[in-house]
């Protein structure tokens, strides 16, 4: 973006101008919709964009107690960026953090960090902490308005804007580093992000308003928003898949009790919603469900945020994958999958060296001072020019117990196929293994399935081994090995069992997740969330 369009974006607009939803509609729709359009098209190269990024990040980060230790200057090619800064895993920056913590500057990045994400992802792990600087804050910024922006352009308009957004994200209460003056603030990321929003997003935009934004209570806070929310024009609604389907659930028995009859979608409730905007987990074993719920005619929209950086943002139809964020700050570098697994983590390339059908570990450099920082995540390209990318799951959630090295993404795009031929809907699931044990006869191992089905599915008489068997089959047909430890008779049929409604949201509650923002692990290498499950049949 230019400048002027970037302190016209971030800052409200004058008293005499502020007239309302309607009016901004106009102005955005229209006019931010074909800039858009026109910065795509005048924007550089991706690998230009990537290139300027990276020095002037090295520029940024070379005189801190990091860059300096790491040999960080300005100007380096990628090369010896790449010797002289091997990939760095967040227990690696454990120790600055500690100090950045309490308050001490010029550690990870220039001068003090006000604000720190506390996320645990999708792992079993301790929390992770991570820094949360001015320049990370615009980025957020700058790149969640591209969301909408793009969402503008490929739909043809701007009628998103006519009515308010809501954000089910987690609670804005931040809470003070204890000790540390001036203060510094620690939250989810979402939380963080919703007290910096650009003025105007907050006036004329942002929903469920600051007072229910901090709660952190999550029944009475969905029950605040449906109070709040169930006469107004909400256009947008974004979340995680499985959040949205609670909250719609929350609204709907809300309208039902408000207006003594059957709601059957939100459309009923918010005729102008058009957009359900979903990221965190793949949104197909969902899809189904939230359609019916939200309307049939709601558009999904696709992005891909993460406490470390926003990466990616639908920007065509779902097929196409998302749109890479090259030039919003973040450097960005690709490591093939097996070399990850078999430690050659000296192998990772930029955006230029990137192929289609080769699953990379996403490493990122940020302007918070996470240098070559392994965010966990698996990416995909669907195309390199433009670079667009698809989730594919995390590098410590992949099932590879039995050298089957199946990762998230063909688990439940497996399952997502399952479910459509049996005409079910599913609410959670996690698969692990069940290791040989000769004192039960179970000479080799097999794939352990628990999967939690829509209640009104719960009931249907669906048979656990058929299931099993085309979960089988279409793994198969999605993982060559898997399907080559299967025909070689290395690994038996995987079991299915069927929970009953509410055992995943047991097991989230009891481990610390029961909110907005948080997903149940798809897969471990280990049966440490299965024997959990286990307790609860």
């Amino acid at each position: 973006m230019t400048r002027t369009m970037e302190t016209m974006i971030q800052s409200p607009a004058p008293a005499s101008r502020r007239a309302g939803p309607g009016r901004l509609a106009g102005f955005l729709g229209g006019r931010m919709a074909a800039h858009t359009s026109r910065r795509l098209a005048r924007r550089d190269r991706d690998s230009v964009a990537q290139a300027k990024i990276i020095q002037g990040l090295l520029r940024s980060l070379a005189g801190t107690l990091f860059g300096r230790q790491a040999g960080l200057e300005p100007g380096l090619d990628h090369d010896t960026f790449r010797q002289r800064v091997p990939p760095r895993r967040y227990e690696d920056l454990v120790p600055f953090i500690e100090r950045m913590k309490q308050g001490e500057p010029n550690i990870l990045c220039p001068g003090r960090c006000g604000h720190f994400a506390v996320s645990s992802g999708t792992t079993a792990g301790a929390s992770k902490w991570l820094p949360v600087n001015q320049a990370m804050l615009e980025h957020f910024r700058a790149a969640g308005l591209d969301s909408l922006f793009f969402y503008a352009q490929r739909t043809g308009g701007g009628s998103v804007f006519r009515g308010r957004h809501l954000f089910l994200g987690g609670s804005s209460a931040l809470v003070p580093v204890p000790g540390v003056t001036p203060p510094i603030l620690s939250g989810d990321l979402s939380g963080i992000a919703a007290l910096n929003l650009p003025g105007w997003v907050e006036r004329f935009l942002y929903e469920p308003g600051t007072e229910i934004a901090q709660m952190t209570d999550w029944p009475a806070k969905l029950e605040a928003i449906a109070r709040r929310t169930s006469r107004a024009e909400l256009t947008l609604v974004a979340g995680i898949p499985s959040w949205l389907l609670v909250l719609a659930a929350t609204l709907l028995r809300h309208a039902r009790r408000e207006t003594g009859r059957e709601i059957a979608t939100l459309q009923e409730i918010w005729p102008g919603l058009e957009c359900l905007v979903h990221g965190g987990v793949p949104v197909a074993p969902f899809a189904d469900e939230l359609r019916a719920v939200y309307g049939q005619k709601v558009n999904f929209h696709e992005v891909y945020p993460a406490s470390e950086g926003f990466i990616a943002v639908q920007d065509a139809e779902p097929a196409a994958g998302l749109r890479l964020l090259t030039d919003r700050g973040i450097f960005y570098e690709f490591l093939a999958l097996e070399d990850y697994n078999a430690g050659h983590l000296d192998r990772a390339v930029t955006i230029e060296g990137a192929r289609t059908g080769q699953d990379y570990v996403l490493l990122l450099t940020t302007p918070a001072g996470l240098v070559r920082y392994v965010i966990g995540d698996v990416i995909r390209f669907v195309s390199v020019e433009p670079p667009r990318i698809v989730y594919a799951g995390r590098t410590n959630l992949q099932l590879s117990a039995f050298g089957e090295h199946v990762i998230e993404r063909e688990l439940t795009d497996a399952l997502t196929e399952v479910c459509r031929q049996h005409g079910v809907g599913v609410v959670n699931f996690h698969v692990a293994p069940l290791f040989p044990d000769p004192r039960h006869d179970r000479l080799l191992g097999r794939h352990e399935w628990w999967i939690e089905l829509r209640a009104r599915a719960a009931g249907s008489g669906l048979d656990a081994v058929e299931f099993a068997n085309r979960l089988d089959r279409e793994l198969a047909r999605r993982n060559d090995d898997y399907a080559a430890k299967r025909a070689g008779h290395g690994l038996l049929p995987p079991s299915v069992h069927f929970v009953r409604s509410g055992v995943f949201e047991s097991w989230l509650k009891r481990a610390g997740k029961w909110g907005g923002q948080s997903k149940t692990p798809r897969c471990r290498s280990d049966r440490m969330i299965a024997e959990e499950l286990a307790r609860e049949l």
